[in-house]
């Protein structure tokens, strides 16, 4: 029988934690692990008593940071599918059925609930019209150099088998935003099996939202590592991110 753990890199989340936490007790999950990136509210406390395994880093490590922390803690209580859940509620728990079968079924070895699925869903759930854009200008350039068809790369709800884990360095990857384009950018690269699956998202105040100044930065950050790959698939540049 294969273990799902759900792991949540949180900041901030006290306020939508508890709500994220009751709408995941239906779904198929036998653990769920949070790690609180030095928050300055008291999601550390309000996941200990929601009975969450839960991890507390010292320093704000980054998003990141805290992902690694997340899979690595996953892995080492012997997950075989780690499902990232968002704790801010942006990110809808009723998909979680739908997000890990293809990994249970062999199907896969990463899934992304796309938001960019059905484009119009994702406008309708509040997405600004800046990152919708920047998410459409992205996807294409980063489908144009995979040679990937996918609607988007940019969703926080994703799931990773652990063979996936064990194979793709994802400890060599940057602390902030851009880890989750490393790692597709690795999984494309060492030809994982990569499924997506539509879902609803929901933008609101409480849900963490990045800014529009560190949205150009990420987008930068996003075709740097694009333009490390190029350049390491032509044998001008070696890249520690894409060996073995």
């Amino acid at each position: 029988m294969s273990k799902v753990t759900v792991v949540m890199p949180a900041y901030n989340a006290g306020k939508t934690l508890r709500d994220t936490y009751e709408k995941l007790l239906g779904q198929p999950v036998d653990e769920i692990i949070l790690v609180d990136d030095a928050s300055r509210d008291d999601t550390f406390y309000q996941a200990r008593k929601l009975g969450i395994i839960c991890i507390r880093h010292r320093h704000n490590l980054g998003y990141g940071g805290n992902q690694k922390t997340c899979y690595t803690e996953a892995l080492h209580r012997d997950a075989d599918v780690v499902v990232m859940v968002h704790p801010d509620g942006q990110y809808d728990p009723s998909f979680l059925r739908q997000i890990v079968e293809p990994i249970l079924t062999n199907e896969a070895d990463v899934v992304l609930g796309s938001r960019m699925f059905y484009r119009d869903q994702a406008r309708k759930g509040g997405m600004p019209l800046y990152k919708f854009v920047a998410n459409i200008f992205l996807t294409t350039v980063e489908n144009l150099v995979l040679g990937q068809r996918l609607s988007e790369y940019h969703t926080g709800y994703r799931a990773y088998s652990r063979r996936f884990l064990e194979t793709v360095p994802f400890m060599r990857n940057s602390n902030d935003f851009v880890f989750d384009t490393e790692v597709l950018v690795q999984a494309s690269h060492l030809k994982m099996r990569i499924v997506e699956i539509p879902v609803s998202t929901r933008y609101f105040t409480e849900a963490s939202s990045v800014s529009f100044k560190n949205s150009v930065i990420y987008g930068v950050k996003t075709l740097g590592v694009l333009a490390r790959y190029v350049m390491h698939k032509a044998g001008i540049l070696s890249c520690r991110l894409f060996l073995p």
